[in-house]
């Protein structure tokens, strides 16, 4: 097992050692950086245990979940090769978006809560990379994703809404109100996709919106000049992962991704 211990000065230290039983607890590691003294304790008495990715782009580390006949990971896409305020778009070009971030420095918006919790916004330039539509299943559109990966299409979000059934939303939602607003009823993540609510960028010169209440993801579909979202809002009536289609001239919008195992 690894452990990355990020803090919050742009270092990390990485740990290493084999997975403790379920009956197991008490301090897993002891050491310092720089003046530093850090302890690491686990509680595994009922922890649950998730495979983990490395980005060998950022050395992001990615736990990911079999749900169905895909894997999915459980976070959101945090890559960031550059990092742009809330009022500066394009649908033609590509540009990263941190909640509330209006600065341009990326080391600064990588030590952010914002970053650290849900991850990058992107438009859709940014998302598919230069690729082309697709809307097979698998999509075989990598765009923004790491090698291994790729931005899942229209179809296999489809897939995963159809395996989850009913009341999918719940069912993918994170538990408790750390991150959705309360009282995020009905929420189970007995999927394991743990969903949150990282907002959006608007289109235009649009500000930052819905952190705490929504979350959008990009697909890698466009279907008659439309580009294709799924998304959660916890204030809708439905209990479900809704679909969308957005216009050709919201590709602006900053949308989070959920990279889905090739």
């Amino acid at each position: 097992m690894r452990i990355a211990l990020n803090f919050n000065d742009g270092t990390w230290k990485e740990i290493t050692k084999a997975p403790p039983t379920t009956t197991e607890g008490g301090s897993f590691f002891k050491g310092f950086q720089g003046t530093k003294k850090y302890v690491v304790t686990l509680d595994t008495a009922d922890s649950e245990w998730y495979d983990v990715f490395e980005d060998s782009r950022d050395h992001q580390l990615y736990p990911y979940v079999t749900i169905g006949s895909q894997v999915w990971m459980k976070r959101n896409l945090a890559y960031l090769p550059a990092v742009y305020p809330s009022d500066s778009g394009s649908d033609t070009d590509p540009r990263y978006y941190v909640y509330s971030f209006q600065r341009t420095n990326v080391a600064e918006a990588k030590i952010t809560a914002n970053y650290y919790t849900y991850g990058v916004l992107y438009n859709w330039p940014a998302a598919m990379n230069g690729a082309a539509s697709s809307n097979s299943n698998p999509s075989g559109v990598q765009g923004i994703c790491p090698d291994g990966w790729h931005l899942p299409s229209d179809a296999e979000w489809k897939d995963l809404r159809t395996h989850l059934g009913i009341e999918s939303s719940h069912k993918m939602r994170e538990t408790g109100t750390t991150h959705w607003a309360a009282p995020n009823t009905g929420a189970t993540n007995s999927s394991g996709f743990t969903a949150l609510p990282g907002g959006i960028r608007e289109t235009g010169t649009g500000p930052f919106s819905g952190i705490g209440n929504l979350t959008y993801w990009w697909t890698s579909t466009e279907e008659s000049s439309m580009f294709v979202v799924f998304y959660i809002d916890i204030n809708d009536v439905s209990a479900n992962l809704r679909r969308k289609q957005v216009a050709a001239d919201s590709r602006d919008y900053g949308c989070s991704v959920r990279c889905i195992k090739d």
